[in-house]
């Protein structure tokens, strides 16, 4: 959406100043350059608007642009943030109550006895050799 949005802005704005500065813009390919630089705030300055109009034409494709970028920015750090907080609530985990540490040691303990019974039967010779 924020792409289709800076696509029709720029689009538009390059349209609207070849209409109110068409001294200086007299074609809409420069005029269409001259929105993608300003919109990008590339601004190579080869193409400078001289009318008030097309002036603050230019200031509103600017900001328009700066405000973009921040948009995006915004939206980079967020994922970033989020990312980390998803790490950091993993590594948060509550330390086990004793109650639940005896637990386990009981169930090692089962599991220790089943595995002495397994080698013992493992290791024994068969009846009758």
């Amino acid at each position: 959406m924020i792409a289709t949005a800076t696509i029709a802005i720029t689009f538009a704005s390059g349209l609207v100043m070849t209409l109110i500065d068409h001294e200086d813009y007299s074609s809409l390919g420069s005029a269409l350059w001259w929105a993608i630089q300003t919109t990008t705030t590339v601004g190579y300055g080869d193409h400078v608007p001289t009318t008030a109009s097309g002036r603050l034409l230019a200031a509103l494709v600017m900001l328009f642009g700066i405000g973009f970028l921040a948009i995006i920015t915004a939206a980079i750090t967020s994922t970033f943030v989020a990312r980390n907080a998803e790490l950091k609530d993993g590594l948060e985990a509550e330390p086990p109550t004793a109650d639940q540490v005896r637990e386990l040691d009981q169930r090692l303990e089962q599991l220790d006895r089943r595995l002495e019974r397994i080698e013992a039967a493992v290791t024994r010779p068969p009846p009758g050799r």
